[in-house]
């Protein structure tokens, strides 16, 4: 008989599984991937990353560029979904659009039933090239402009940012997003993870899982947060306004986007990086004000409520001041996250057992029941 233990609010502190593929160090502030620190590896690409979460180590060159090589083979997506983005992208979200042209994948050729390792590598190496090919295309169709179609010599970042603004981008902008999808790759069993691993763990299928992780990440309170953050940031609009307008935010109790998270007990060791390449990004194109904002507002929040600021903070105006428009940061998170989605369900499937968690009941019992004919 299992014995039940009555789990906290949002289960936070409870451990559910076992993962050898991130660890998140909330008292220290540490990020490690596979063993390796976060910090050593913004030296890497995210095709390193991509073989390291996949296959435990980083790659030498000849592995690194066999998944290169897979990686620009895969990024061609059906003309059926660049249709349906086309047609509907401009007037929806921009997740909900992601969500369900990844899902109209599932009609492909690939053997979703196999749950062999290598097989699920394979879908899993195709899903992430084309989730990046998915997300430029929603990004053209929103600013009203043509679907471009990949160019095969680039890398992955770099392919990205030339689908959605429709010239090579320069070395330095290419290895600032590969930088920030490096960042975003994985963090343990947060919110979309987890959603990933439960619906692994029923033995459904990759793309199901991944269509489900997207619909966790597009909360405002998991991967839509970054997008709230620049919001919240132009509705302050000055850095004269930013003390005046935080004393009314906290007079009022309300959520502070960008601060605080439920592991780290410190700074989240992704924030610093993304940080700097915000002040370089603002410097870069000549608009040094959101990031000015941005510093005095993180100032005030450490002093006045001792809340440091998180991922999601600096990725806003890093992204920002990369002419990336709000509503697609969320997208560009998934465009990243995908990896570790994909690495977490292979993962799930080396020892799995169905998640089937108990609940507390505390509706009423014993109700007397009346047929239709005699209730009031």
């Amino acid at each position: 008989m299992v014995k039940l233990v009555i789990a906290p609010k949002g289960l936070a502190g409870i451990i559910v599984s076992e993962t050898g593929l991130s660890h998140v160090d909330g008292e220290n502030g540490k990020l490690i991937y596979c063993g390796y620190d976060i910090e050593e590896l913004l030296n890497c690409s995210y095709e390193e990353i991509c073989y390291l979460l996949l296959y435990g180590e980083l790659p030498n060159q000849g592995q690194l560029e066999i998944i290169e090589d897979i990686l620009k083979t895969e990024r061609v997506v059906p003309k059926f979904v660049l249709d349906f983005i086309a047609n509907k992208a401009k007037k929806n979200h921009p997740m909900a659009i992601l969500r369900s042209s990844i899902s109209m994948l599932s009609v492909m050729d690939y053997d979703l039933e196999n749950m062999s390792e290598n097989n699920l590598k394979s879908i899993g190496l195709s899903l992430i090239s084309k989730t990046a090919t998915i997300a430029a295309a929603i990004c053209r169709v929103r600013n009203g402009l043509k679907i471009l179609p990949p160019k095969r010599k680039l890398g992955h970042a770099a392919n990205f940012l030339q689908m959605s603004k429709g010239e090579q981008p320069e070395d330095i902008i290419a290895r600032t997003l590969d930088a920030a999808l490096v960042l975003h790759a994985d963090h343990s069993f947060n919110a979309s993870t987890f959603t990933n691993r439960v619906v692994a763990s029923s033995l459904s299928d990759l793309i199901s899982s991944i269509t489900a992780a997207i619909g966790s990440l597009k909360g405002s309170l998991h991967g839509g947060a970054n997008t709230a953050v620049m919001k919240m940031l132009l509705e302050i609009g000055e850095v004269k306004n930013v003390k005046p307008w935080l004393d009314q935010a906290l007079a009022r109790k309300d959520k502070i986007m960008g601060f605080g998270h439920r592991v780290y007990k410190v700074l989240d060791p992704r924030a610093k990086p993304l940080k700097q390449m915000s002040k370089e990004w603002s410097e870069r194109v000549g608009n040094i004000k959101w990031f000015n904002i941005s510093e005095n507002l993180e100032a005030l929040m450490r002093e006045k409520k001792g809340i440091n600021a998180n991922v999601d903070f600096y990725s806003a105006t890093t992204y920002y001041a990369m002419g990336i428009q709000p509503e697609m940061f969320t997208v560009i998170f998934a465009m990243a996250r995908v990896l570790g989605w994909v690495a977490h369900y292979i993962e799930q499937m080396q020892d799995n057992r169905i998640m089937r968690p108990v609940s507390s009941y505390i509706g009423p019992k014993g109700k007397l029941f009346m047929p239709i004919q005699k209730r009031k």
